[in-house]
């Protein structure tokens, strides 16, 4: 006889793992831990499990959003001790689970106050038992290293040569958060900083770039295995001269970020980008700021103001900024254009978990993963949301 639990066992119409589809599925949770996942009557379960039949509707993996700044009217880098909690409750009631907190470019010693406060956040973010908010991963550097040419929004006062002594100093200051450099890879010296990157576990990423098609794949065979938010603040695509882009396009091992709000990226361009480099190297990230779950108005974006209207972020040049989009609203764009939901859901969840490296624990809906659930109703909007076993209230 099986020992009494305090397991819960979730009964769901469907569930997208997402490497597969289960009908009448249940999740076997125990208390932060995913215990089983399979079919009804496929799991044993055990004497004094609860169970709990969920309305209907697909129950799929926490998203993970490994490329924003800020939600609920905070910035990542605003440096106060109640940012990080307001950006990871906000972003919770939209199913994201998990997230990389990115910067902006800004001085070597904002940046470095602002990753050191995250870093101390996530020291002590998992301590609240049953507090549903979304994890802090780690840190994603975007700039101080990229091109003037094609810097968006970031100050250009604040961009930097590539320098490994500076490359140093933030990760130092991340204290072993540094999870993602996105970096110009033409710029004198970007190259020597992919290998000392690598060697502190940070993935590089190409992006605010006006890379060549050689210099792109330089910096691939040296190791830059992603790019930050595909078609935006890079080199456009030509035929004769594919820059950065056809070498996005046409490296497998290459994981591409996409920004699927309707507003970043044509519809056209998001086909392509499928295209080329199939389902499973696509992630979708929001790029998402302070504004983020918040009205029209005018927000910070790291040290500057952005406006908001009509949802789309700008900054005093009329630039887009960043957005307000969430991982669930990215989703069902896709799902509109007719991806199948499996893929689309693949790309918010184990497709960046997996940039990570932590596709086991992160992103899936599997034995020994985090119980990061998110249950969709038939308009693919958040009806549920579990993190690390505690229901979002």
């Amino acid at each position: 006889m099986l020992p009494d639990t305090a397991m819960l066992a979730l009964h769901a119409e469907r569930a997208i793992t997402p490497l597969e589809e289960i009908e009448d599925a249940v999740v076997l949770v125990d208390g932060a831990r995913i215990a089983a996942v399979g079919m009804r009557g496929q799991i044993a379960l055990p004497r004094g499990t609860q169970e709990l039949t969920l309305a209907a509707g697909t129950l799929v993996p926490g998203f993970v959003d490994v490329h924003i700044h800020g939600a609920g009217g905070k910035d990542v880098m605003d440096g106060d001790a109640a940012t990080p909690e307001t950006v990871t409750a906000t972003v919770a009631r939209f199913g994201t689970t998990s997230l990389v907190a990115t910067t902006v470019t800004a001085s070597a010693e904002k940046t470095c106050a602002s990753v050191a406060g995250i870093a101390s956040y996530m020291k002590t973010q998992l301590a609240a038992a049953g507090t549903a908010r979304a994890e802090i991963l780690g840190v994603h550097f975007e700039g101080p290293f990229i091109s003037p040419a094609r810097r968006g929004v970031h100050p250009p006062e604040w961009i930097a040569a590539p320098s490994t002594a500076l490359l140093g100093r933030f990760v130092d200051a991340a204290r072993g958060a540094a999870r993602i450099l996105t970096l110009a890879p033409e710029l004198p010296g970007a190259m020597d900083l992919i290998p000392v990157a690598r060697r502190a576990g940070v993935v590089v990423s190409l992006g605010h770039t006006d890379a060549s098609f050689d210099a792109a794949m330089a910096a691939i065979h040296a190791g830059a295995r992603h790019a930050a938010h595909v078609f935006n603040a890079m080199r456009p695509f030509s035929h004769r001269e594919t820059g950065v882009l056809g070498a996005v396009l046409t490296s497998r091992e290459v994981a591409a970020e996409l920004i699927a709000d309707g507003v970043h990226v044509d519809d056209a361009a998001i086909r392509l980008l499928l295209a080329a480099k199939g389902a499973d190297r696509v992630v979708l990230v929001s790029d998402g700021t302070a504004a983020t779950g918040m009205p029209d108005g005018r927000y910070k974006l790291g040290t500057f103001d952005v406006t908001v209207s009509g949802g789309v972020c700008r900054n005093v040049e009329g630039r887009l900024a960043g957005s307000t989009l969430t991982l669930d609203r990215a989703v069902r764009h896709m799902a509109g254009l007719g991806i199948p939901l499996a893929d689309a859901v693949r790309m918010a969840t184990w497709n960046p978990a997996r940039v990570l490296g932590i596709e086991e624990r992160k992103g899936t809906l599997a034995a020994g993963a985090d119980a990061d659930l998110v249950l969709l109703d038939a308009e693919l909007k958040v009806a549920r949301v579990m993190v690390r076993g505690a229901w979002l209230t």
